[in-house]
């Protein structure tokens, strides 16, 4: 099935088969989600702790997902740029 999510900053092959594995099939799917929920979400689905670029790279894709393109940060639109940000999205996962 063709998928727009591959459109989005930093997202290739890969990264989509990612996705897809955890259940986000469209760049609608991502919107109102939890870059770090996802990237647990895909750790436990892997079997094992992936880089942390993953996490930045949700990171930048929800952002991307939820923001229009006039309002959005070119800098932001950068995946590593995401390494000490934290989504608005994200919450402490231990405390839940």
């Amino acid at each position: 099935m063709p998928t727009n999510l591959i459109q989005l900053p930093g997202i290739g092959k890969k990264m989509v088969l990612m996705l897809n594995e955890i259940g986000i099939e469209e760049v609608a799917d991502l919107r109102g989600r939890n870059p770090l929920e996802l990237y647990e979400d895909t750790c436990d689905k892997r079997g094992e702790r992936m880089d942390p670029c993953v996490l930045y790279t949700y990171r930048c894709a929800v952002y991307v997902a939820e923001t229009d393109e006039a309002e959005q940060d070119v800098d932001l639109r950068k995946w590593w740029n995401w390494k000490d940000k934290q989504h608005t999205n994200e919450r402490n996962l231990k405390n839940e």
